[in-house]
């Protein structure tokens, strides 16, 4: 089982943008709620998807020059890397269902 993980404004570069893998990155925080009820539905694609994509969560409380980079006004946002590239953007929470049929035309 793979677990979304941490990543950081220092580690970023490595462990999103030179990833060989999708990563879905969860910009996200503490105090936010929608953050929380989405998570374990991130957690439940980690999973089910292991070896084909991976999630990365970003704290914007504690990471704020990352999510600025980004553009990131709203939380929970999900930007889906590819290639070191964003190539979707979901802002907000949506059921698993709704974000799978965004994630998953990445993957081929």
């Amino acid at each position: 089982m793979t677990a979304p993980f941490p990543v950081t404004d220092q580690d970023f570069q490595a462990k999103v943008l030179n990833s060989d893998i999708l990563t879905i990155t969860d910009f996200w925080a503490t105090w936010c709620a929608p953050c929380h009820l989405i998570a374990p539905l991130l957690e439940e694609i980690a999973d089910e998807y292991d070896g084909q994509l991976q999630v990365a969560k970003l704290d914007v409380d504690h990471n704020p020059n990352t999510a600025m980079a980004f553009g990131v006004m709203s939380i929970p946002t999900l930007i889906v890397f590819k290639d070191g590239q964003p190539v979707d953007r979901i802002v907000g929470y949506m059921p698993k269902d709704r974000l799978l049929s965004r994630i998953t035309p990445h993957l081929a």
